[in-house]
């Protein structure tokens, strides 16, 4: 049997085709049996968050954090025609048409698929977020367990 190939990415971006596309990448890496590890970390910790409001004890700043922020994968924008909300929605239509997953049912195949999602300890704290506003099944951790799976990388992306 071969050496177990490792996929890391590192997803700092919270436009929602960047991160269907990194999802979609771990998600094809764990079908062919690598371990796969995506770091969330800045923008990229909205893919993360709950949908619903989750009461926490912020002061303003953090709280102010938490209403700009998309909360949660479907309210991201579109990095490129993002038309105002439109462009999500006229991809998210055309997606539905040619079968595609959308990317909470891609995020939810990650943890079906044993893929690592980390969020980055550091940033979750730099941006107010408390864990409970996290998804469940998610790990917090800093750079030094990034780069320890990312060591051992096969594949090291950032997106």
């Amino acid at each position: 049997m071969g050496e177990t190939k490792k996929t890391t990415i590192v997803l700092f971006s919270g436009d929602y085709d960047k991160v269907m596309a990194a999802y979609i990448i771990a998600n094809g890496a764990a079908a062919y049996d690598h371990e796969v590890t995506i770091f969330h970390t800045f923008w990229g910790l909205n893919a993360l968050r709950k949908d619903e409001p989750i009461q926490a004890d912020k002061n303003f700043i953090e709280k102010m954090f938490g209403w700009m922020m998309p909360r949660g994968a479907n309210k991201m924008g579109l990095s490129k025609m993002n038309f105002a909300g439109f462009g999500p929605k006229m991809i998210k239509d055309v997606m539905k048409k040619h079968n595609a997953m959308p990317l909470p049912d891609l995020i939810e195949l990650a943890k079906e698929q044993d893929v690592k999602l980390v969020a980055c300890q550091m940033t979750v704290d730099l941006l107010g977020l408390r864990q409970e506003e996290i998804m469940d099944g998610v790990e917090f951790a800093g750079v030094a367990a990034y780069l320890a799976d990312a060591e051992d990388g096969n594949v090291n992306l950032f997106i």
